[in-house]
């Protein structure tokens, strides 16, 4: 059979969303979605909420306080979303793409640490925990601090749910709980840069990145889920 063309990729825009409807809405994508079905990243920030994975340890939720915890299906611990915080969902076809799971991390977190870079920051990968971090990470994570974390679901070969990254938020609410399980203190690009660093700015720099990462050359810009 003929090479069938890639659909072009969707990046959307979408401000600050619940995280309940969002998840909703992933899981309607991925499960209507067909294979002539484009691409889309989504790019947002969500009102505060812990999230718990699949993998996810009860104890790892020390004291939530007001804030919701809510059950995801996405792999990875507890997380915690809140404004101030880029969260990326990355809803692929990887098998279209032709790449497995853990390239498609890798791309992810290639992305990051090219962002980060753009910054003035140096990001680190560890084999040993899917994310992004500061600091060396080689023993044990001890001294290193986390800025970007990652948690992603495959479905009929398409991914759904994809990271966090801080960017200029209250940082508070991680000290609530155990993130990821690996008793890591968490910091930002604002806290390194030392600079007014713009949600926006981080947001599309990060999605031409992403895009030309995920093998795109372009992309088409949405400002809403419809």
């Amino acid at each position: 059979m003929p090479h069938q063309p890639i659909p072009s990729l969707i990046v959307r825009h979408l401000g600050c969303l619940k995280y309940a409807d969002t998840f909703e809405h992933m899981k309607l994508f991925t499960s209507k979605r067909q294979k002539i079905t484009s691409d889309e990243i989504w790019f947002l920030e969500h009102f505060p909420v812990f999230t718990q994975g699949q993998a996810g340890d009860k104890s790892y939720i020390i004291q939530p306080g007001e804030i919701p915890v809510l059950q995801s299906d996405r792999g990875g611990h507890v997380t915690y979303h809140g404004p101030g915080q880029i969260t990326g969902y990355v809803l692929v076809d990887i098998e279209r793409l032709g790449i497995g799971v853990k390239e498609l991390i890798s791309v992810i977190e290639k992305s990051i640490v090219a962002t980060l870079a753009h910054w003035g920051i140096i990001g680190q990968t560890s084999v040993k925990s899917p994310g992004v971090f500061i600091g060396d990470v080689k023993k044990n994570f001890v001294g290193a601090k986390k800025i970007s974390s990652l948690g992603l679901r495959i479905r009929r070969g398409c991914s759904y749910h994809g990271f966090n990254l801080n960017v200029n938020m209250d940082l508070e609410p991680w000290s609530r709980i155990n993130p990821c399980g690996l008793n890591i203190e968490m910091t930002q690009i604002v806290d390194i840069s030392k600079r007014n660093v713009s949600l926006v700015e981080t947001s599309n720099y990060l999605a031409d990145i992403l895009a030309k990462n995920l093998g795109y050359n372009d992309y088409r810009i949405e400002t809403n889920l419809d």
